[in-house]
């Protein structure tokens, strides 16, 4: 019983490793698109009165936060994971995420991006522009989309860690998720 628990605990514990290291593989490559979550915040959800134009309404990222949003920077250059483009939701914790993981890269700010409108058919024109973007991307090196777990999920139909990263290629007119990056 004894080995059987240490080879599960092995198992849990190997698993996001090795998928972090198929994850870096696929960006060596270059030419992939990224959805990346902010780093870690304070709270699990924005106050009332949010306003995506007021950081003070918004949940934002906390000092760890704020170290791993660097070290994720940090592990793009030492892992030589090419950049090509930055583009972030408006949410202050994802703008802050974007600029302080890739300060040498310009961070276009993309507004569908932005957590979903509560109108569906607003929500579906804002995933359909997420989808154009990702779907024009011909390039070399990789994309970054940085934005939030409802985004993530919207797109696809899988959850993300704060601070984790989503390798992802389109097939016909949906996603696939080729690899993942846990940043801890």
């Amino acid at each position: 019983m004894h080995r059987i628990l240490l080879a599960l605990t092995l198992v849990i514990f190997a698993f996001p490793a090795m998928a972090t290291e198929a994850g870096w593989a696929l960006l060596r490559e270059g030419g992939h698109v990224v959805l990346l979550r902010h780093a870690y915040t304070l709270g699990t959800s924005d106050p009332p009165g949010f306003d995506i134009e007021d950081c003070s309404t918004q949940r934002n990222l906390s000092e760890r936060g704020k170290l791993q949003a660097r070290k994720m920077g940090a592990l793009f250059a030492a892992r030589g994971a090419p950049i090509e483009q930055v583009y972030s939701s408006r949410l202050c914790r994802a703008v802050q995420t974007a600029r302080l993981a890739f300060q040498y890269e310009e961070v276009e700010e993309f507004p569908p991006l932005d957590p979903l409108p509560a109108d569906p058919g607003a929500a579906a024109k804002a995933r359909a522009a997420t989808m154009d973007l990702i779907r024009s991307y011909k390039g070399w090196d990789n994309i970054v989309l940085v934005t939030d777990l409802e985004n993530i999920m919207a797109l696809t139909g899988q959850t993300a860690r704060e601070g984790e990263a989503l390798i992802i290629r389109t097939y016909d007119e949906d996603l696939r998720v080729l690899g993942r990056i846990i940043f801890n």
